[in-house]
């Protein structure tokens, strides 16, 4: 699915707009150095598009200075990175991290890190080679930057859920009962592929029956019968960003207290939208579809928070939730997604995705298939 991206040109004044940001808000904030090493960040400031498998493999970091950025990389990604991060100078890392920021004098004064995305022994290793070098914690959040995303980035996500979006409906038309949760994922996944995208942005979810009652459930060889509701949760990644989508699909006649839900978590849904808007906390959107859920007696029965940002991660800022009394800023791509889950019987959850606008917000779904039961 070519040309969705920005071309070189646009990228490259992308990225040195971006730096420019971070190096005010570093001078601001007294930290010349900054140690960038979180997958996602890292990605966003320089462009390199390697990720991280695993907590303990680095693809490489960052290093910010008040006139020149360095990306500090191994020798699997040397050509990538010359390659996606030319603004950069790369520096291959042929010892680790550590030894080359010791080997070279790249920066004078201290050095500030991001504290989430470095690991004690990393650490260890930085601080035992620079021994005379101070090092703090970077007194605000990088991921902060991407909260608010460009018209460009809003459009591959939409991308990437419409490619979710068609994963789902097809998989709607084709589920009958005798259908395992895992055979209903590999086509959702397959259909993923077929469609463009790189691959499945989290693990995705298939819950029916009584499992529809655990919000992270796993597919697995449970076979889905008559009568079940089916909790489908998903996502696609698309040039590095992320899509989530959550549908809760019947399997023939559905009884009374499955239309109940049903209906009950659509109607939250639709009020949390209604509220949602620049200026308006996270705290004050979750309200809106919990007080609903709540009213209708099945308050207890909604536990998780009603949703969160997404961009180049699946959960980024910023979060619809309880906890989060910051106004919303305009340009925000959120989820909302309430639910009801009931133990031992089932559950539902319903998910959209949305653009925060000063004056509400615009839904990016194009899939507006609910039940009307």
């Amino acid at each position: 699915m070519p040309g969705l991206g920005p071309n070189e040109e646009q990228a490259e004044a992308l990225i040195a707009e971006r730096l420019n940001r971070l190096r005010m808000r570093l001078a601001e904030e007294g930290c010349p150095n900054a140690l960038i090493t979180g997958s996602e960040n890292r990605r966003y400031f320089s462009g390199f598009k390697a990720g991280d498998p695993m907590l303990t493999e680095s693809s490489g970091a960052l290093l910010i200075t008040p006139d020149k950025q360095y990306l500090l990389t191994d020798s699997r990604y040397t050509l990538a990175a010359g390659k996606e991060a030319p603004l950069f100078e790369v520096l291959e890392t042929q010892r680790g991290l550590a030894e080359t920021l010791a080997g070279k004098e790249l920066f004078k004064g201290g050095l500030w890190f991001e504290a989430p995305y470095l690991t004690m022994e990393v650490f260890g290793q930085i601080k035992y080679r620079l021994k005379n070098t101070v090092f703090k914690n970077l007194p605000f959040s990088l991921n902060r930057f991407r909260e608010v995303k460009t018209p460009g980035e809003v459009a591959l996500i939409q991308k990437a859920l419409f490619i979710a979006e068609a994963a789902v409906d097809a998989l709607r038309n084709s589920l009958e009962p005798g259908w395992t949760e895992e055979q209903a994922a590999i086509l959702l996944e397959r259909v993923f592929r077929e469609k463009g995208a790189s691959g499945p942005a989290f693990e995705t979810i298939v819950a029916s029956g009584p499992q529809a009652a655990l919000p992270h459930a796993e597919p697995g060889p449970r076979i889905i019968s008559e009568g079940e509701l089916v909790v489908v949760d998903c996502g696609s990644k698309l040039e590095g960003y992320a899509s989530d989508i959550t549908r809760t699909l019947a399997v023939g006649q559905v009884l009374p207290w499955q239309k109940e839900i049903y209906r009950i978590v659509r109607a939250a849904q639709l009020k949390a939208l209604a509220c949602l808007s620049a200026g308006k906390t996270g705290a004050q959107v979750d309200k809106a579809a919990r007080d609903h859920i709540a009213e209708n007696g099945y308050g207890r029965f909604f536990g998780h928070s009603l949703g969160h940002g997404v961009g180049l991660a699946v959960h980024e800022g910023p979060s619809l939730s309880p906890a989060n009394l910051e106004p919303l800023a305009a340009g925000a791509v959120v989820t909302v997604e309430p639910g009801i889950y009931l133990p031992g019987r089932g559950g539902v959850r319903l998910e959209q995705m949305a653009l925060v606008t000063e004056d509400g917000c615009r839904v990016l779904n194009a899939d507006d298939n609910f039940y009307d039961f």
